[in-house]
């Protein structure tokens, strides 16, 4: 049977999208999938793995990566999603169907960019008039966080999300969006993964503003996934390899990357370039993890459709009814799921 972008549809009472994280970040639920389901907390992860296990996380920063700014006498909001150069940013706009090439933006602390060039699908290329890390330094100043447009803030954001919308292993800067199955983690979570005797590695994807962009086609197979940046170091590709129990990956992020350098047999390379891998149901099987530890997603997205390749779309159907009817908390900032890999 050939799947069409309405059989990931599923309803979801606006309420049940949440606004703020739970504190502490790791007495969110968490919901085990497999066989059956089972009602969990966070702060019970290390329950429900094993010593020697490989828990794979992704180390990406985010940055504030949401301008706001003004062409004339127009307001202009900017999201910057993939850096081209030391210079160059490529952007979503609003109104980004009134900008024409040539046109400068002016963003507070005298930061301008002129759009260079104008693509397919409301891309803008936007040249600032800093580079590098003085660029770098003029976004963490005035930017503000990248926040999904279904998570509600006032204009210019809230300046507690700087913390609350980034993980405890983020490192390296170049994300915008958060790897949100990280957002659960809490010292106190990782020292009792570590006294279980789970073992941690890290990989980096640079997640970008597609990661939210819906699929405006019936066929999955011709949506185009936007290409995000990523590295699995020699080592890191070692552990993977030599592990003694299950791998356990933290994050959909992760996962695509590591499907991205896996080979047939699922063993997994060192890795750095592009990916726009697209893990589906009908599409290529995913080869390496054992266990995934992701939230809960959007109706009609490629997440909801990659937890369906992993643990089986009509598992993941009734997960998913349990949860709403249980009232978890969905997306971004909400409750998680531990999914057993489908036969």
């Amino acid at each position: 049977m050939t799947l069409t972008t309405s059989d990931f549809d599923f309803d979801l009472p606006s309420e049940l999208i949440a606004q703020r994280p739970v504190e502490p970040r790791d007495a969110a639920r968490l919901l085990h999938v497999s066989a059956g389901l089972a009602d969990r907390r966070i702060a019970e992860l290390p329950d429900l793995l094993r010593p020697g296990d490989l828990m794979v996380v992704n180390d990406t920063r985010v940055i504030p990566a949401r301008l706001y700014g003004r062409r004339g006498a127009a307001a202009v909001e900017a999201l910057l999603h993939k850096r081209l150069d030391e210079r160059r940013w490529l952007a979503f706009a609003r109104p980004g169907r009134r900008l024409r090439e040539g046109d400068r933006i002016a963003f507070p602390g005298g930061l301008e960019a002129m759009l260079e060039e104008r693509r397919q699908g409301g891309e803008i290329a936007l040249a600032f008039s800093a580079e590098g890390k003085e660029l770098d330094a003029a976004l963490e100043a005035h930017g503000a966080m990248p926040l999904p447009p279904y998570i509600k803030r006032p204009k210019g954001g809230d300046p507690g999300d700087r913390d609350a919308y980034q993980t405890v292993f983020a490192r390296e800067p170049g994300s915008v969006a958060a790897p949100t199955a990280g957002l659960h983690f809490t010292p106190r979570l990782l020292a009792a993964l570590e006294a279980r005797g789970v073992e941690r590695a890290a990989v980096t994807l640079h997640v970008g503003a597609g990661t939210f962009l819906p699929i405006r086609t019936e066929d999955p197979a011709a949506h185009r996934m936007h290409g995000e940046w990523g590295r699995i170091t020699e080592e890191t590709a070692a552990r993977i390899r030599g592990r003694r129990g299950r791998l356990v990956v933290a994050g959909t992020t992760a996962l695509r990357l590591l499907e991205a350098a896996a080979d047939a047999s699922g063993a997994v390379a060192p890795w750095e370039g592009e990916t726009d891998i697209f893990l589906r149901p009908g599409g290529r099987e995913v080869r390496t993890a054992d266990l995934l530890l992701t939230n809960f997603h959007l109706p009609r997205s490629t997440l909801f459709m990659l937890v369906a390749a992993f643990a089986g779309l009509e598992r993941m159907r009734a997960a998913y009814a349990h949860a709403v009817q249980q009232r978890y908390r969905f997306f971004s900032y909400g409750d998680a799921c531990l999914l057993e890999r489908g036969e």
